[in-house]
């Protein structure tokens, strides 16, 4: 068995796991998510913890492997209806900046004209400052994906590292051409 698949999922005041035939809905104060269950693990809930296991059906090894994923994603859920998961987004050029209009970032970077990205439903998004894009929502994949769509607009070069990088990322440069005389 998966050591991380072993250890339950505590629940915390205000959030409501449901487990329904293969479906777990789980609601808190930052909104609703679900995941339908592979065949081969369940998830019980007893009282304030989630506990997954395996029921046997299929290989035992995909069993080993989604027993571990199945509680990392109902953690998931469990942390972002609670606190809720944040990306920060870094842009670096000059005169390069991003914008927040309604529900779309726009972002000017160098092209002869403005990206604009449109955010999906429970992400959001604002610009602490024009170089700066914070991402927010309770689902994690979606702000990772969301986040990582922005970046690839744009990615970090290696010669003088302009582009969007993630708050933190380091770019390992190259050196440029160089003469031998």
């Amino acid at each position: 068995m998966s050591r991380i698949g072993k250890a339950p999922v505590t629940i915390p005041g205000g959030v409501d796991v449901s487990v329904k035939g293969r479906d777990v809905n789980v609601k808190g104060p930052k909104g609703n998510l679900s995941i339908t269950l592979r065949p081969e693990v369940e998830v019980a809930v007893e009282g304030n913890t989630a506990c997954v296991t395996v029921n046997g059906s299929g290989a035992a090894r995909a069993a080993r492997a989604y027993h571990g994923l199945t509680r990392s994603l109902v953690n998931n859920m469990v942390e972002g209806v609670t606190k809720g998961f944040e990306k920060k987004l870094e842009i670096v050029g000059v005169g390069w900046n991003a914008k927040v209009q309604g529900n779309k970032v726009v972002l000017n970077i160098g092209f002869c004209h403005d990206v604009p990205i449109q955010m999906p439903d429970g992400v959001s998004a604002e610009c602490p400052n024009p170089t700066q894009i914070v991402l927010t929502g309770p689902d994690k994949q979606k702000v990772g994906q969301t986040a990582a769509v922005i970046r690839a607009v744009r990615p970090p070069e290696p010669y003088k590292g302009k582009g969007i990088r993630y708050h933190g990322e380091y770019v390992k440069r190259k050196a440029g051409k160089s003469f031998g005389s």
